[in-house]
């Protein structure tokens, strides 16, 4: 593991935190709650226009898109099932990174195909915007862009390799960010990776998770 590098106030990168037994250990425990969370393709409120990247989530909250809005949920909105719980390994993360925030409740799961992206958008469908979100990389590596607080704040970016974390918090809580798209050659050229690649994670592909504090100390779950 190594020591964080300011991108820009509250936004840390930490390269390489997770080592490739951590990174091993999380694709498991992702991979075993697929049965109950599989990956789903999430919608665009009112329009309903599908995601280019599919996702699932873990612990006791889910983030979920479709033509009703966003929102936090407590089922998977397919199986109806509750979400599997957060990963251990990415709980030790938080602990480590996070350790002055409460406990996180949601975590997203991302998949990327070789040609997905995110634009830019904020993460602001938390009660609590005084806790950071929490960014861990799985697989191919990935150009990350941020910028400010502002849409039209200029933005730069960085590359994402599997097994980095980024916390995204303080003056940063509510700055723009996206993927601009997964270095899928870049995960091919590799002759010996870091870590194994997850089971679920054909090549090329990448898995973020995002751990995020949804409500406040005492305040009520989504339903």
């Amino acid at each position: 593991m190594t020591g964080g590098v300011a991108l820009a106030p509250g936004l840390i990168h930490h390269p390489g935190h997770l080592d490739a037994a951590a990174q091993a250990e999380l694709g498991r425990e992702l991979a075993g709650g697929l049965a109950c969370a599989p990956f789903y393709t999430p919608r665009m409120p009112r329009t309903g226009r599908p995601f280019s990247v599919r996702m699932s989530n873990r612990g006791p909250l889910g983030w979920v898109s479709d033509a009703d809005g966003y929102r936090y949920q407590l089922r998977h909105p397919e199986t109806g099932a509750p979400w599997p719980e957060i990963p251990a390994v990415a709980r030790a993360a938080w602990e480590r990174l996070a350790a002055d925030a409460p406990p996180p409740e949601a975590c997203l799961v991302n998949l990327y195909a070789p040609g997905a992206r995110m634009g830019l958008h904020q993460d602001r469908d938390e009660e609590d915007l005084d806790a950071p979100v929490l960014s861990l990389s799985l697989g191919a590596p990935a150009l990350f862009r941020y910028g400010g607080t502002r849409r039209g704040d200029p933005t730069r970016s960085v590359r994402l390799e599997p097994g980095d974390a980024l916390v995204i918090g303080g003056p940063s809580r509510l700055a723009f960010h996206g993927i601009d798209r997964i270095l899928a050659e870049a995960a091919d050229l590799l002759a010996e990776p870091a870590a194994p690649r997850p089971d679920f994670l054909p090549p090329g592909w990448r898995c973020n998770l995002t751990l995020r504090r949804v409500t406040r100390l005492g305040g009520t779950p989504a339903a």
